[in-house]
């Protein structure tokens, strides 16, 4: 499966806010399933983006090591790569570590990350039920209550009885 990048701001905004992060001493990898966006076709691929700070990693040229190492190591995956996407977070190790242990390392992560079954419902670890898009996972949604019997509006005054006025 092809490899892509994630672009955007709102593409990174939508994996932080929704992803599920998998932790590893090598990188953090925050996943979620793949959609498509707005009017795009259903093209199932790996859209990840590789973010490495200067927190992280102080040497520009050790920045970018790294992030041509995780590539790397997700572009000749034995195994591929599931639908989705992601964030990748390389810490300070990817750069020691010998690189069919990276490769090892991704791997599991991305067997844990959630998938999806195919277009229809819902699939993988994501902990939710089956309804789609209910925020509280898998309660269902309360039966709407029926209306109240009409009330007189509070600012206006009540009609006397015998018509007349006070």
């Amino acid at each position: 499966m092809a490899l892509d990048s994630l672009r955007g701001d709102r593409d990174f905004r939508k994996v932080r806010a929704h992803g599920q992060a998998i932790r590893d001493p090598l990188f953090t990898l925050r996943v979620t399933e793949y959609r498509p966006r707005h009017r795009e076709a259903w093209q199932p691929r790996a859209i990840i983006g590789i973010v490495v700070s200067k927190k992280t990693l102080k040497k520009a040229v050790d920045r970018n090591r790294a992030r041509r190492r995780a590539r790397e190591a997700l572009r000749t995956l034995p195994g591929g790569l599931p639908a989705c996407r992601a964030i990748l977070l390389p810490n300070p190790a990817i750069l020691t570590v010998p690189f069919t242990d990276l490769q090892a390392a991704l791997e599991r992560a991305l067997k844990r990350a959630p998938t999806r079954g195919g277009r229809g419902g819902k699939g993988g670890s994501s902990g939710k039920g089956g309804v789609g898009g209910n925020p509280g996972g898998g309660r269902r949604v309360p039966a709407p209550v029926p209306p109240a019997a009409p009330q007189p509006a509070l600012d206006s005054p009540e009609p006397d009885p015998q018509g007349e006025h006070a």
